[in-house]
């Protein structure tokens, strides 16, 4: 193996022919793709770009000297990557520094290392980029896969950071409308535990202080059918999983969730929905809402709840 080889695989991940590279610093992207792969010729790297190989957390990126941050993920495919016009976002809210939509249930907030497109982020940069090629966004939080409901980007840097340093301090209100297998005997209450993960990835409690991310779940049942309960749900802290380890805790599964229990499926999805984030921006300190509709297939379930 020759050094450049050595160098090449220090540096990246290979997921099946995905090469991923961890930006360390600012730079712009042709400038981070010289200095990674130092065994290609500048022209053949500029190919990369010209045919579309390169993408950054998942979203393509043809154009030179687009600006990347550190904590971003550049990564090189072997087939191109082609562009999709997204003329029916989800939004909720938009202005100059910020994008906020519905994410539907089934859809990654950013790439991981199974799914590098098909992501909210991806799409989010798509649309931006349909009126500046230069326009990106930036990650601030993020919802499960499965979980329905208000998730936020931001448009530029400085908010991100200002919102990731102090989120917790600047969340108001987080909201979830969850539907659990069974009937409550206590119809509110809170569930507090430390969160951690264990070597399968998948997150557990421990009631041992200190041991893991103090995670804290307020609940109230709202409706129920016989079979199941439908709750209003709000965190104090947002840990990976957390409602979804939280309710397996009671012995209360989400309906649909066969990664933390065996619970029935009667509506095809993950019963749990973000219906609501309210904040305080970092930058002006107003106070700003945002709210999902509840999905139609809730109220398979529940037919008298209001709309």
């Amino acid at each position: 193996m020759n050094k450049n080889k050595q160098r090449f695989e220090h540096h990246s991940k290979d997921y099946s022919g995905i090469r991923e590279f961890p930006v360390r610093k600012d730079s712009e992207l042709l400038e981070f793709l010289l200095e990674t792969l130092k065994g290609q010729s500048r022209n053949s790297v500029k190919s990369l770009l010209t045919n579309h190989r390169v993408s950054v957390d998942g979203a393509p990126i043809s154009q030179y000297n687009f600006k990347l941050y550190k904590g971003d993920t550049v990564i090189i495919s072997k087939t191109p990557i082609r562009k999709k016009t997204r003329s029916n976002l989800p939004i909720i809210f938009e202005n100059d520094e910020m994008i906020v939509i519905n994410k539907p249930s089934g859809l990654l907030s950013i790439a991981s290392d199974k799914e590098k497109g098909a992501t909210a982020y991806r799409m989010l940069t798509d649309y931006v980029q349909q009126k500046d090629k230069h326009n990106r966004i930036f990650v601030v939080h993020r919802i499960d896969e499965d979980t329905s409901g208000v998730l936020m980007v931001a448009k530029n840097q400085k908010l991100q950071e200002a919102l990731q340093d102090k989120w917790n301090d600047l969340v108001k209100s987080r909201g979830y409308i969850a539907i659990v297998d069974g009937i409550l005997e206590q119809k509110s209450g809170t569930i507090k535990s430390y969160l951690k993960k264990n070597s399968q990835n998948m997150m557990y409690s421990s009631k041992k202080p200190g041991d893991g991310q103090l995670s804290i779940t307020h609940y109230r049942v709202i409706a129920e059918n016989g079979n199941y309960s439908l709750l209003d749900v709000h965190i104090d802290s947002g840990r990976k999983n957390q409602i979804r380890v939280h309710m397996g805790d009671i012995g209360h599964n989400i309906i649909g969730d066969d990664k933390y229990g065996n619970p029935t499926n009667p509506i095809k999805r993950l019963g749990l929905h973000a219906y609501e984030l309210e904040l305080v921006h970092p930058l002006t300190g107003k106070t700003m809402k945002f709210t999902a509709p509840t999905p139609k297939e809730f109220f398979i379930l529940f037919p008298n709840m209001k709309k």
